[in-house]
C-alpha cells in the first residue's frame, strides 16, 4: 500500500460497486494492476472499496465488461482540495491580500508621542526627530537603532539631559529628561523696605541694607525699616534692601453670626436621565418629563468609547438628579460665637502672609439681637510687615 502522504498528493476515492458480476469486476481490477484497498461488502448487491485516481479512471472499461455500475461516495486528497479552492479563488486571494496588507501596515510608524518635556518646545523635538527619520508613515526598517537615535537627539537638543526612544509596534515614544537649570534671579532696582501697616516690631532679619528699627519699636505705615543706602553722606552705596521684618498688627472685626444653621439633607428621592454624547453635544434618550423636585442636585458621569489610546468622540452620559431639602437648625449662642470667630480668623490668615499667626483675640463688645450675635473683636496678629519702596536716582 502506498504511503498516506503519497495517496493524499495523488488523490483517492471511496466508491460503491453495484449489480452485475461484482466478483468478476474485482478479479479483473486486481489482474489489471488497479490499486484498491479496504474492500467491504455493504449489502448483498453492493461492494465498497477505495482506489487511487489512476485506478479509478480504468474502472470504466471493467464496468462495461462485468455489467456493474459505480457510485462515488467520497473524494480525498490534494487534487480535490485544489478544485474546491479554484471555485473560491477570489476569496482565497482576498485572504492572502488581507494578511499581506496587515503585515505591510504593521511595518509602518503610525504614532510618535513625546513625554516629559516642559521647557523644550514640542515642535523643536518633532523637527529634530523628523531629521533623524522619526515621523508617521515611516518604514520601521529604515530607522536606526534606538540607542543611536537616543544619543543623536540628546546631542542635537540643547537643554536635554537624556532622550530615550522606544519602538513598540506601530508607535514610537520619545521620553525627554530635561537638564536641571536654576531659575535666574530677577533683576531688581535699588530699594528701601518700609512698613505697610501700623505695628510693633517683633523680629528683624537683614540680608542686605541698613536696619533702622529694633524689636519692640512701634512703627507707622510708611516708616522705613531697612534702608537701601549704606554708608554716610560722603561715601555711600545704593543697594537692594533685603530682609524680613515681622510685627504685631491689630485687626478689629465687626462680626455677625446667625443663631440658625442651614444644612442640606438628601431625601432619598432621585431621577435618572441617559444621554447619547456625540462630540460636545448630548442627546437625551431617557428620563423625559418635568422634575418633581422643588430643590435638587445634579450629578453626571460620562464614559467615552476608546480604542487603544484613541478616545472616540462618541459616548454615554448618565445624569442623576437627587432631591435635597434645606433644614434650619437652632444653635446656641456660644456655638454661633465660635463660628463667627472662626470665619474672622480664616479671613485674617487669607489677607496676611502664609507665616502669619494670631497671637491673641479679645471680644470688645457683644450683644444678641434679631436672631444674631453681634461682636466687635480685636485680634493681635504677628505677620510680615515690610514692602519695597524704590530709590529714586539722586536721592
Amino acid at each position: 500500500m502506498q504511503s498516506n502522504l503519497l495517496l493524499y498528493i495523488r488523490g483517492y476515492v471511496a466508491v460503491d460497486i453495484r449489480g452485475g458480476d461484482i466478483e468478476a469486476f474485482m478479479n479483473k481490477a486486481i489482474q489489471s494492476g488497479c490499486h484498491i484497498w479496504h474492500i467491504n461488502r455493504t449489502s448483498p448487491v453492493t461492494m465498497r472499496l477505495y482506489a487511487d485516481l489512476n485506478s479509478f479512471f480504468r474502472f470504466k472499461s471493467l464496468l462495461r465488461q462485468t455489467g456493474c455500475t459505480m457510485h462515488v461516495q467520497s473524494r480525498y486528497g490534494l487534487p480535490f482540495l485544489l478544485s474546491k479552492m479554484e471555485a473560491r479563488l477570489f476569496f482565497a486571494v482576498g485572504i492572502v491580500l488581507f494578511i499581506l496588507g496587515i503585515y505591510v501596515l504593521s511595518q509602518l510608524v503610525w504614532r510618535v508621542d513625546v513625554e516629559g518635556n516642559e521647557r523644550i518646545p514640542y515642535d523643536d523635538i518633532m523637527l529634530e526627530a523628523k531629521q533623524q527619520g522619526i515621523y508617521p508613515f515611516q518604514w520601521k526598517f529604515r530607522l536606526q537603532e534606538p540607542e543611536t537615535l537616543s544619543r543623536t537627539l540628546t546631542q542635537a537638543l540643547p537643554g536635554a539631559a537624556w532622550i530615550g526612544v522606544d519602538v513598540k509596534g506601530t508607535r514610537i515614544r520619545i521620553r525627554v529628561v530635561e537638564q536641571t537649570v536654576p531659575d535666574p534671579k530677577p533683576l531688581m532696582n535699588p530699594r528701601h523696605l518700609v512698613s505697610n501697616v501700623d505695628a510693633v516690631i517683633t523680629q528683624i532679619f537683614v540680608e542686605r541694607g541698613r536696619p533702622l528699627v529694633k524689636p519692640h519699636m512701634r512703627v507707622k505705615k510708611g516708616d522705613m525699616l531697612i534702608s537701601g543706602i549704606m554708608g554716610n553722606e560722603e561715601n555711600n552705596l545704593v543697594v537692594v534692601a533685603e530682609g524680613k521684618v515681622r510685627g504685631l498688627v491689630w485687626h478689629v472685626y465687626d462680626i455677625q453670626a446667625p443663631l440658625t444653621h442651614e444644612h442640606k439633607v438628601y431625601t432619598g428621592e432621585s431621577k435618572t436621565r441617559q444621554h447619547l454624547v456625540i462630540g460636545n453635544r448630548a442627546l437625551q434618550v431617557t428620563g423625559y418629563g418635568k422634575l418633581p423636585f422643588t430643590s435638587s442636585e445634579f450629578d453626571s458621569k460620562r464614559s467615552s468609547l476608546q480604542w487603544r489610546d484613541i478616545v472616540l468622540p462618541l459616548g454615554w452620559m448618565r445624569e442623576e438628579i437627587r432631591e435635597v431639602r434645606i433644614d434650619q437648625e437652632r444653635i446656641e449662642a456660644k456655638d454661633a460665637r465660635e463660628i463667627g470667630l472662626t470665619q474672622a480668623r480664616a479671613d485674617i490668615i487669607i489677607k496676611s502672609d502664609d507665616d502669619a499667626h494670631i497671637q491673641s483675640e479679645k471680644i470688645l463688645h457683644e450683644k444678641i439681637e434679631d436672631g444674631k450675635v453681634y461682636m466687635k473683636v480685636l485680634f493681635e496678629v504677628e505677620q510680615e510687615i515690610s514692602t519695597e519702596l524704590l530709590i529714586i536716582q539722586g536721592e
